[in-house]
């Protein structure tokens, strides 16, 4: 159970209802009290407290002020068993619970292998699962060895059934396909391969980056696995996420090791995992093709603005050389130029108008066309038919459907020899050519009959694919994430409707929806409006058709209270070990437990296992590396390290790992010292510098090098909840809602805080109907509008006008209210991931219905968070204070994160996952154990009343001047290096 617990959260899930305050007439003294906490207890959690402590302090006081009791006379009385019985009795007399037989037990065991556990293998959510069901079914919950024994009884026997059952749907073909992968793989086979040294290595390999090479050498991967012929529906019962554990398995595995299975394991072991490559693959082409299609236009560019920079000069006051020019040669129509105009306009300066114009007039395009043409006529053309033959392109939008009758032109008519396509009714051009190319690309020949050449044409139908495959307005056959659009929707919406509304809190009335935020829209602006006059630090001014000036804030020093604490803290404990700090938080809080090996036993001890763990996660956290960690541990070598990190450090076991820690830390924060519960959150993300042959690092924009990006979310005392590997041009809004979405703490996030580039207008929408808000630091504050609830209200906000714009189109949002909470609900559940949803709505597909919605919701809310932001300097300090929390947090990086100068030394994007992971949980770590030694010093005499109110805000757990990241150092001056020459003499 969580420990904080805000006020609107204990009112509604711990106030007792006027009935339940009948059970409590013939209680007495503190009984009453412990009987409420009993009661409300089991409500929430499904089963008794084993223990007085078990439950939160702050919820004893409120149940204490609803039954006249004192809460410390709950701390200090002892349970006593015989009316503990009898409180419990009476309890499930009351919510009619029975406690479970052996046929219940049964038969929830068979509801796990039939209903939860083709979507579900994690223990703790299989727990929580059948936790619920026994309080559906209205059975008290069992103890946990029992509940224990149920589920892993019930795991094996559903896996021997569900490998029997993949077994005898494997054809005798597919069976041998997989003996052969596995053969060749083991290094039996003697064949000479192209690649080295294992093939199951080889399909699992990342691609490189973007080039030609990499596009074929993934085309070879897709090829070979779909010539072991794994049926398409193979899988079609079991979430990806369950079979995902099974792939990982196999992949993790020796060949040799896979080939001592039984055979129904063997085969779903790698069918499994062949089954979920080939949609890996697939999606890693279609990345390729989007960045190689962008990589020959933006070399072009960058050659031909080289080029034209070197002699462009750009000429002011235009519209008065055009007059001067028009005006003498209307005076003097017979004259010659060199006498009439060159004496009124130079013919330097003529010279650079020209110059000017092709470099941005369509001259300009053409000639980065023509190096388009030679890149890809000499390089890159030849991917054309490999593509066409591996891939099928799709689109549900007529709109989009001369990009694929295109696509099926040049597959069709490759082999033949035409130069030019005749432009009939059979070659797509309306939806393929871009607009202002049609007139440059479109020729004639010498019968005067339209044409296009096949190159250019070619070229043409690749931007578009690009263009249509981002938006994923086309989509790929048999991919995951660029796979039908379709399927990222939940299939069951109609059957479920009023359960889905339920789930995101929304009615389904649109009235009911729309008037709140009419009144809200029209109260903000109301209120900035009226308090605008007496606003000092907020200005609208008239300069750029509207424009908003806000004052900085002001900045803070440091209290001094602080300063004497780290101090303390140094002097406490000096240059403490950033291992040992590792180590002390596993021994109180115990997240090794978290990793679990991916084959189905481990036979090592525990304490030497928990020895590896912690020295593996310590490699990779720093990013100093296995060897280099094994080297200075005895009784440790790399080899032990590395098995162990290949068989128990994965993602979803580090993500556990880090929420078990993020739990610890909010369970044992002192509420005097840190405040109550938060349920404010920020986040931001950090660029870090990474090899490059891959497709997860990218040139950033802002930044400049080559990296990847790391979204962290922080809590406001600096724990961080969440963190994502991302290319440097991915979403951030993407990233903010699924950190919000995916975070597995006991913190429930109301609010998330978030810099420019974590907002837009489609981000407030689905913020909104997500149920927390979203509040940006704007940079571009300045430039913002506010927009109307309806038309011809301006007057009611007279001080607003300049930057007041048009009124809010409610029709369209009724229209596609739906549709938005359709898109919201497959954001919740995880359908898909969120850069997959929120592809769809980008500029490049403006006229999408659903898009046009969710920007006309985003400008409300938008709307209303602007006139709170510019009324409130409050808010926008506790804005600018939360994002400082993140910026704290990403200079908290550099300190661990310092093997390599903080470079990913990996091209393999899943270990720079790892290593994100293994960094997020060194620091959660660092940040538990600061929070004990902080509550310790400050527990003591000479701390008592001497913080204010000041340093509280300012107090964090984020400190390190204390700690050594870097471990220890022996210098033995009577030992020597073996080096046979060059030795001193004397």
């Amino acid at each position: 159970m969580k420990q904080n617990w805000e006020l609107n959260e204990l009112i509604e899930e711990w106030t007792l209802l006027p009935q339940e305050r009948e059970l409590l007439k013939n209680k007495i003294g503190v009984n009453r009290l412990i009987f409420a906490v009993l009661l409300k207890s089991f409500q929430y959690t499904h089963k008794f407290p084993d223990l007085p402590k078990d439950i939160p302090f702050n919820v004893i006081e409120y149940l204490a002020s609803q039954v006249n009791i004192s809460a410390s006379e709950y701390q200090n009385h002892q349970w006593q068993k015989r009316s503990i019985m009898r409180f419990r009795g009476e309890i499930r007399d009351y919510l009619g619970i029975k406690k479970a037989t052996v046929k219940e037990l049964k038969e929830m065991a068979d509801w796990l292998r039939t209903e939860v556990l083709f979507t579900e293998s994690s223990f703790e959510h299989l727990l929580v699962a059948v936790e619920q069901r026994f309080f559906q079914l209205q059975i008290e919950r069992p103890t946990d060895e029992r509940i224990e024994r149920l589920i892993r009884s019930a795991c094996r026997q559903f896996e021997d059934n569900l490998f029997q059952n993949i077994y005898n749907n494997l054809s005798q073909v597919t069976r041998n396909n997989i003996d052969s992968l596995i053969e060749t793989s083991s290094g039996d086979n003697k064949q000479e391969l192209s690649w080295k040294p294992s093939l199951f290595s080889y399909l699992n390999s990342e691609p490189g980056r973007a080039s030609l090479d990499s596009f074929l050498q993934e085309i070879e991967k897709l090829e070979y696995l779909r010539t072991i012929q794994i049926p398409e529906n193979l899988f079609n019962n079991i979430s990806p996420k369950v079979l995902q554990t099974y792939a990982s398995r196999a992949a993790t595995e020796h060949p040799r090791e896979l080939r001592w299975h039984p055979e129904p394991i063997r085969y779903t072991l790698v069918a499994a995992f062949c089954w979920l490559r080939l949609r890996e693959v697939t999606d890693n082409l279609v990345d390729l093709l989007i960045r190689i299609i962008h990589g020959i236009s933006r070399r072009a560019e960058k050659k031909v603005d080289t080029e034209l920079i070197k002699d462009f000069k750009k000429v002011g006051g235009k519209t008065n050389l055009l007059y001067q020019i028009a005006n003498v040669s209307l005076e003097n129509p017979d004259g010659a130029v060199k006498e009439v105009i060159y004496p009124v306009v130079s013919e330097k300066t003529l010279r650079d108008l020209v110059k000017e114009f092709k470099s941005s007039g369509t001259v300009y395009h053409q000639k980065v066309h023509t190096i388009i043409r030679s890149s890809y006529s000499r390089h890159y053309r030849r991917l054309v038919p490999k593509l066409l033959s591996v891939l099928e392109f799709r689109s549900n939008n007529e709109i989009h459907q001369p990009v694929i009758k295109a696509l099926e032109l040049l597959k069709k008519s490759w082999e033949t020899t035409q130069r030019y396509y005749p432009l009939n009714d059979e070659i797509p051009i309306d939806g393929v050519l871009k607009v202002g190319w049609q007139e440059w690309m479109i020729e004639k020949d010498s019968k005067g009959n339209e044409r296009i050449n096949r190159i250019n044409y070619e070229i043409s139908v690749l931007t578009a694919l690009r263009e249509r495959l981002r938006c994923k307005e086309i989509w790929v056959v048999g991919a995951n994430r660029y796979r039908n659009p379709e399927e990222d929707l939940p299939v069951d919406f109609e059957a479920h409707r009023e359960t889905y509304y339920q789930a995101l809190k929304l009615p389904i009335d649109l009235e009911s929806f729309i008037t709140p935020l009419k009144k809200a829209m029209s109260e903000g602006l109301a209120t900035l409006n009226d308090g605008l006059l007496n606003n000092k630090k907020v200005k609208i001014l008239q300069k750029h058709n509207g424009w908003i000036r806000v004052s900085p804030l002001e900045k803070q020093s440091e209290p001094v209270n602080i300063l004497r604490l780290k101090t303390e803290l140094v002097q406490k404990w000096p240059m403490t070990s950033l291992l040992d700090v590792l180590k002390e938080a596993d021994l109180r809080v115990g997240f090794t437990d978290s990793f679990k090996s991916l084959a189905s036993r481990e036979a090592l001890n525990k304490d030497v296992l928990r020895k590896r763990l912690l020295l593996c996660l310590y490699g990779l956290g720093t990013n100093t590396g296995l060897k280099r960690v094994s080297d200075g541990t005895p009784d440790v070598d790399y080899h032990e390290l590395s098995y162990i990190k290949r068989r128990f450090i994965h993602k979803d076991a580090l993500r556990e790992a880090i929420a078990s820690v993020a739990n610890a830390i909010f369970r044992i924060r002192n509420p005097q010292i840190w405040g109550e519960g938060t349920t404010t959150c920020a986040s931001d993300s950090r660029k870090f510098g990474a090899w490059d042959q891959n497709l997860m690092t990218e040139w950033h924009i802002r930044y400049g090098g080559r990296g990847v990006m790391i979204y962290w979310h922080v809590e406001k005392k600096s724990t961080c909840i969440y963190s994502q590997l991302k290319t440097c041009s991915s979403s951030e809004v993407a990233a903010m809602i699924e950190g919000v979405l995916r975070h597995d703490t006991e913190m429930t996030v109301k609010k998330n805080f978030v810099d420019t580039h974590g907002q837009s207008e489609v981000a407030f929408a689905f913020c909104h109907l997500l149920g927390f808000e979203l509040m940006p630091r704007l940079k571009n504050i300045g430039r913002q509008k506010l927009y109307r609830p309806e038309s011809g209200v301006s007057e009611s906000y007279s001080h607003l006008l300049p930057i007041l714009t048009r009124p809010i189109n409610w029709d369209l949002i009724r229209q596609q209210y739906e549709q938005m909470v359709k898109y919201t609900t497959a954001l919740r559940l995880g359908i898909a991931e969120p850069e997959a949803i929120l592809r769809r709505f980008t500029r490049a597909n403006l006229k999408h219905p659903t898009y046009q919605a969710l920007g006309e919701l985003g400008k409300v809310i938008k709307t209303i968070f602007l006139c709170q932001y510019l009324h409130s300097e409050e808010l926008r300090r506790e804005i600018n204070a939360g994002l400082n929390v993140v910026e704290n947090w990403n200079s908290t990086n550099n300190f661990i994160f310092y093997g390599y100068s903080g470079e990913m030394a990996t091209n393999q994007p899943s270990e720079q996952l790892l290593a994100v992971l293994s960094l997020h949980l060194l620091q959660v770590c660092l940040i538990y154990i600061n929070t004990l030694m902080l509550q310790q010093v400050l527990s003591s005499p000479s701390w008592e009343g001497k913080l204010t109110q000041t340093d509280r805000r300012a107090l964090t757990p984020l400190i390190y001047s204390h700690i050594n990241p870097y471990g220890t150092f022996e210098l033995d001056l009577a030992k020597r290096l073996k080096i046979e020459v060059g030795e001193r003499v004397g």
